[in-house]
């Protein structure tokens, strides 16, 4: 039976884990982001929670931009690693063996074993409770088409979406069911 609480009930998973990578200079970092979202198709704008003292933040701060890339199942490992230390300790893509190439409108680096990438320049940045929500426009999309169907869906033969459950557990997606409609009268 459903029960009323005063205590905060985190209840947002599963759902996939961002990615969030972004350079400023010669310091670059990637961090895993449970809190993020599409906020308008056109113009094409993402928005994504990262807290203050994190040393992603910095970096956006600093250069203006970032970019969310999006992983396999089989790279759910770089979601762990990514999110359990801290750039400020040194390169996390050289100690997750993460390849990656130059974002092409924003230098953040863009993750060569992502499905999909957005390169995002900062355009609103508004602090909620412990949290920044980081407004981007979406100034490149990278997608691998090889990893999606003609109708534009994951093609789950060839691709697995790692779901984050909490507490470092995964549930994988591969496969889709469409679900037969029904009427209300």
């Amino acid at each position: 039976m459903l029960e009323s609480t005063t205590k905060t009930v985190m209840h947002c998973y599963p759902g996939l884990i961002a990615l969030v990578t972004a350079k400023s200079d010669d310091k670059q970092n990637i961090m895993a982001a449970g809190w993020h979202s599409y906020i308008s198709y056109d113009p094409a704008i993402y928005g994504v929670a990262v807290a203050k003292e994190r040393f992603t933040h910095h970096l956006i701060q600093e250069s203006g931009k970032f970019a969310i890339n999006f992983v396999p199942a089989e790279y759910a490992h770089w979601i762990e690693a990514s999110g359990k230390k801290s750039g400020a300790d040194g390169d996390k893509f050289t100690r997750m063996f993460a390849k990656w190439k130059e974002g092409e409108t924003t230098g953040a680096p863009i993750l060569q074993n992502a499905y999909v990438a957005y390169e995002c320049e900062v355009i609103d940045t508004n602090t909620y409770g412990d949290h920044d929500w980081i407004v981007g426009k979406i100034t490149r999309f990278h997608k691998d088409n090889e990893k999606f169907g003609e109708d534009g869906l994951p093609d789950f033969s060839k691709l697995q979406l790692p779901l984050f459950l909490g507490r470092s557990k995964y549930l994988i997606a591969d496969h889709a069911t469409t679900m037969k409609e029904i009427h209300i009268d």
